[in-house]
């Protein structure tokens, strides 16, 4: 498990002003990678680090020869389109580079006298585009908060008196996305067409969806693979992961409600999939590590492949999420996004470790820049919810808006913003950054 070292110091300061500002996602004990250009013709698109609201241009430091050893291995591994060769060097190297990042940003350290060299390698994040970190080549979504499972089976099978179908505590559930349509935050979501059937329909049709959902979910990358029919014990299961960051995986309900038995989600999930451009590595979350979901009295033990003392510890992850609407009528009128859900990763029923270990547990090869979702993260109150099919319950209970709207599901021209950071007493603050997407109206079939 990753452990705390010097780059965590609440004590320290970057002379990047804007990262020691209150509430600042990026401060120097944060650094986490992403994929950028700065604006203009000549550009090109090459791994930097967030520090403030700066980026640090990883390219231009290598030519400044700033580097040595593993860390200008780890640095020379982000000059490209996609920060897989990074992903696939492994936790001494990542470790490596952001120990050298951090000397190069604090203040008051040993290289105060590169900080007009490294200013210039500065790029303002409002002058820059950023793109999806790494090349996915393939994706798979869980189903890992019991809260969020349950709510669903209250509302898709009202009349059964046990929500959570039987495997659920026993086994990750997942299935296998579409990693072609992943898109980075600011890109428009195209609202789906597909078949569904009313309830008081005699056969289907074809069309928009009319019941447009958003989940709020965490994104693990995946680092150094394994081969195929090699699956790796629990405890090795960090060694494999690179970092996370927002995930929103857009769902269809009425398309998902025709068409995902038997087989489980299709054209219902496939058609868009938004990520924040950040990668925070695990090594930046060891303040915000925390014990496992404490299961209560009369749930199964996770099976021996899914349990260690070392995940029980902790597995968990304190992350917090809000996730935030604002419609077109919000934004003429100035009215600021809604916050209609609230609630914390720690929660989830399985860890990301489990989650990992269980995709290779049948021999399965992860490659470096795979990506896992958590599938929605919700808590088990109103307000806490990771979905507007819980928040609305599925259209029954209607979201007051400060212009007098209302919404049941996301209608065209909304906007999703999700949020995510961690805070505890004796720690930095860090953040996620951001999620953001608006929906726009289906082109011609």
């Amino acid at each position: 498990m990753s452990q705390l070292n010097g780059t965590h110091d609440p004590a320290l300061k970057s002379w990047v002003k804007s990262a020691n500002e209150a509430g600042a996602d990026f401060p120097i004990q944060n650094l986490p990678f992403g994929v950028f250009r700065a604006n203009g013709p000549e550009e090109y698109m090459r791994g930097g680090v967030a520090i403030g609201d700066q980026i640090l241009d990883i390219d231009a430091c290598l030519d400044k020869d700033l580097f040595e050893g593993a860390a200008k291995e780890a640095a020379q591994a982000c000059t490209g389109l996609y920060l897989n060769p990074l992903m696939a060097l492994g936790g001494r190297y990542w470790s490596a580079l952001r120990a050298r990042l951090s000397e190069l940003l604090r203040e008051g350290g040993a290289e105060a006298d590169l900080r007009d060299t490294l200013r210039e390698s500065l790029v303002p994040m409002v002058d820059a585009e950023m793109a999806v970190p790494a090349q996915i080549g393939d994706f798979t979504d869980f189903f890992s908060s019991v809260n969020h499972a349950t709510h669903m089976g209250m509302i898709n099978r009202p009349d059964n008196p046990n929500p959570l179908m039987p495997n659920f505590k026993h086994v990750p559930i997942a299935y296998h996305g579409r990693s072609s349509s992943i898109r980075v935050s600011g890109e428009p979501t195209i609202r789906p067409m597909g078949q569904s059937k009313a309830p008081d329909a005699d056969s289907p049709s074809f069309g928009p969806s009319k019941r447009l959902d958003y989940e709020t979910e965490l994104g693990i990358f995946v680092g150094p693979g394994n081969n195929l029919g090699a699956p790796f014990a629990i405890d090795e299961a960090e060694d494999h992961i690179f970092g996370i960051n927002i995930l929103n995986d857009w769902s269809a309900r009425d398309i998902q409600g025709w068409e995902y038995q038997p087989l489980g989600p299709f054209l219902a999930k496939n058609f868009a999939t938004h990520i924040s451009p950040w990668i925070v590595t695990l090594e930046a979350m060891a303040p915000f590590r925390t014990h496992a979901y404490n299961r209560p009295d009369g749930d199964p033990a996770p099976l021996p492949y899914l349990s260690s003392p070392a995940v029980e510890e902790a597995g968990g992850l304190d992350i917090r999420f809000e996730t935030s609407i604002q419609t077109a009528r919000m934004r003429t009128e100035g009215v600021a996004p809604q916050v209609i859900g609230a609630t914390n990763f720690k929660d989830t029923y399985w860890t990301i470790f489990q989650m990992v270990t269980h995709h290779a547990s049948n021999g399965c090869d992860l490659h470096p820049g795979d990506y896992l979702g958590s599938g929605t993260i919700s808590g088990q109150e109103p307000g806490q919810f990771g979905s507007i099919m819980e928040a609305s319950w599925a259209g029954q209970r209607p979201i007051e808006l400060p212009t007098g709207e209302t919404r049941t599901f996301l209608e065209d021209g909304d906007e999703v913003i999700m949020r995510a950071w961690c805070e505890k007493e004796g720690a930095v603050r860090i953040g996620l950054g951001e999620c953001r997407s608006k929906v726009k109206p289906p082109g011609p079939i």
